[in-house]
């Protein structure tokens, strides 16, 4: 009955007085009241006026199935929704799905992480009630070379959504990382599943550090929240929204054209450090190379020693005062 009451309230912008709920949901008065309380006690600011009812002020800031499937007003993705308090990892949740022949779209999203992983094996967990860590399931037919671009529209989204929800501009390390100010607000992790050498599913995971107020000491120079760069508390709910909801139609964008062409300005403004020097790590060797931009597969062009253009689809990106790195 909670979340009728809730619907009920979000569909009226003044007060809903007792009787009104008592007469939609066929209950009593009595009944309504304990229900208020308990949504109060879920965090939900609920006002209450004798002779005039109830008026839902504001909602919690909850990665419920609730909260964010109003919050999300994308046309697939979402749907299905699964939220879990805690999980160990959303990207193995998905793949979990995904073996179950769950649909293109199915998105999943943890308050609670303990076993998540970054890129190249690094750990990122999140604690409950302050970062957001999902995952998304794709089904693209595309050849599984191409695969690769899905993480370059992954990170434009993010931008975009963080820039909408929050007015902040941030920049692009190549590929994917999200950062200000040279450390990390996010991280991407792309996993690709094979059947006899075409794409089965494509598990999209994301990490945002979102409210988070301090970092251990490790970690002070080279990760930051969006709380700590905006100065007040984010709504997580409606930044999932944000970004769900700008990948879409880059997504399908990508899925009729099969290049990036069409983000390549925009991704190559929103590069950091393009044009300057920067260190490439390859197989524990580095060489210095000049940074030019995106490549339309989605590789990144760099202006080697010889002062030849070469397109690089792998190794480790090293920028002076990025993550800490001052050499």
């Amino acid at each position: 009955m909670k979340e009728e009451i809730l619907e009920l309230l979000r569909k009226t912008e003044d007060f809903l007085s007792g009787q009104q709920l008592c007469e939609q949901l066929g209950v009593s008065r009595t009944a309504i009241w304990k229900n208020i309380k308990l949504l109060q006690e879920d965090g939900y600011q609920i006002e209450a006026i004798r002779n005039k009812g109830y008026h839902l002020v504001e909602s919690p800031d909850e990665l419920t199935t609730v909260e964010i499937s109003h919050a999300l007003h994308t046309k697939w993705i979402g749907k299905p929704l699964y939220c879990y308090e805690e999980i160990d990892s959303t990207n193995l949740e998905v793949k979990r799905q995904a073996d179950s022949n769950a649909p293109e779209g199915t998105l999943v999203v943890a308050d609670c992480q303990n076993a998540g992983k970054g890129r190249r094996g690094r750990e990122w967990n999140s604690p409950p009630k302050t970062n957001i860590a999902m995952s998304l399931l794709l089904r693209p037919t595309i050849e599984a070379s191409k695969a690769s671009m899905i993480t370059i529209l992954l990170a434009m989204a993010i931008k975009q959504g963080i820039e909408k929800n929050c007015g902040l501009k941030t920049g692009i390390k190549w590929p994917n990382d999200i950062i200000y100010e040279g450390r990390k607000i996010c991280g991407i992790l792309t996993e690709m599943t094979l059947e006899e050498s075409e794409i089965a599913y494509v598990v999209c995971g994301i990490g945002i550090n979102v409210n988070t107020k301090n970092f251990p000491k490790e970690l002070e120079d080279k990760a930051i929240s969006l709380q700590m760069i905006a100065g007040e508390k984010i709504k997580r709910t409606s930044l999932i929204n944000d970004i769900w909801c700008a990948f879409e139609p880059l997504y399908e964008t990508f899925l009729e054209t099969n290049d990036l062409a069409f983000i390549q300005e925009e991704y190559n403004e929103s590069l950091v450090n393009k044009n300057n020097p920067v260190y490439l790590m390859e197989r524990n060797q580095r060489r210095q190379v000049t940074q030019l931009g995106l490549a339309t597969d989605g590789g990144l062009e760099v202006l080697n020693e010889d002062d030849e253009v070469e397109t690089i689809y792998s190794g480790e990106i090293s920028i002076r005062g990025i993550y800490g790195y001052i050499d």
